[in-house]
């Protein structure tokens, strides 16, 4: 009997069956099609992008597919399907799946990426890891430049790091205190608790001599950080829009930011390509040295307890950077 023909385990999926409430379903595992992998999952992290759905908005349907609003998986490969080459049942593999609060899913062969041996210990949600690579690369900091990062959660934590290791000054801003010493422990020269709009503009102006920021990194998703973002960045300075803004239309300030001459680039790639690419990048890095999330992953919770992550998530107690669900 082949791979592809034997008898599906059985696997525990998440379903939220309206705001704020979920139910745990147990349903043979999907099997995958040609040129698709199945893996069983050893994790999955909550991703912010959670909260909206979570909170029920007039366009969300209830219930969920099982595994539903999940996207940060990594496990092994249990299950080729086939014309699949290049992969094998037992690789470790981070996932860009969609379906990844539930102990398996299924990928195409070509979203997932393959994981050094030397990573077999670690947790690795490799789509938020991906997505800090690619918005680093599009923001093009270099050795010597100022860089402001506005909001100090994960995101912001790992595009501290790796603009602190390649060789930027980084000014951090937040709201938390925690987040700042966090931001402090990832190699930010000086942080700036974010409580009012033109304290901080003077901070900033002062730290830079009147010249403000080569790169600002928006990471918040939020009207007020943008629009402190862009009083940061100095004339034909970079802005980066990394925040994930899904509340609404924003406003900008077009005369501020015509004048200065600023370049405004939104980091969100949408192509599952430059994806995967990050997450290489990420495994790389982590590798050589120049990104180590370890220490960011706050919150473990088993998947009977994702509503309490997903709530955790939106609270942000004292303490809390990153969840994670762990199976088994």
């Amino acid at each position: 009997m082949s791979e592809i023909e034997a008898a599906a385990p059985e696997m525990a999926a998440a379903v939220v069956t309206g705001p704020g409430a979920i139910r745990i379903d147990r349903q043979p595992a999907p099997q995958p099609g040609p040129g698709q992998v199945r893996v069983a999952l050893e994790g999955c992290g909550v991703c912010a992008s959670n909260l909206t759905p979570w909170a029920g908005p007039e366009w969300m349907q209830f219930p969920t597919e099982p595994g539903g609003l999940g996207h940060e998986g990594w496990g092994r490969i249990d299950t080729v399907g086939q014309g699949v080459t290049g992969l094998a049942v037992g690789d470790r593999v981070a996932a860009l799946s969609y379906h990844s609060y539930a102990t398996h899913d299924v990928a195409e062969a070509d979203a997932v990426v393959k994981l050094p041996a030397a990573l077999d210990n670690q947790p690795f949600p490799g789509e938020p890891l991906g997505c800090a690579m690619n918005i680093f690369k599009r923001s093009d900091i270099q050795p010597g430049q100022t860089v402001a990062i506005v909001g100090i959660g994960f995101l912001g934590a790992l595009l501290t790091q790796l603009a602190s290791r390649a060789g930027a000054r980084v000014i951090a801003i937040s709201r938390r205190p925690y987040s700042l010493d966090i931001a402090k422990s990832m190699g930010a020269a000086e942080v700036i608790p974010m409580n009012d709009h033109w304290q901080i503009i003077e901070q900033v102006k002062a730290l830079t001599d009147g010249q403000f920021c080569d790169r600002v990194i928006e990471a918040v998703g939020k009207q007020w950080p943008l629009d402190l973002a862009a009083e940061l960045t100095r004339e034909r300075g970079k802005l980066i829009v990394a925040g994930y803004h899904q509340d609404g239309p924003r406003q900008i300030n077009m005369q501020l930011w015509n004048w200065r001459g600023l370049d405004v680039i939104n980091a969100h790639e949408r192509d599952p390509k430059i994806y995967i690419q990050g997450i290489r990048d990420a495994a790389d890095a982590i590798m050589a040295g120049k990104l180590d999330p370890s220490s960011l992953y706050t919150h473990d919770f088993a998947l009977e307890e994702l509503d309490t992550a997903l709530d955790t998530t939106r609270d942000r107690p004292d303490g809390f950077l990153k969840a994670l669900i762990r199976f088994g």
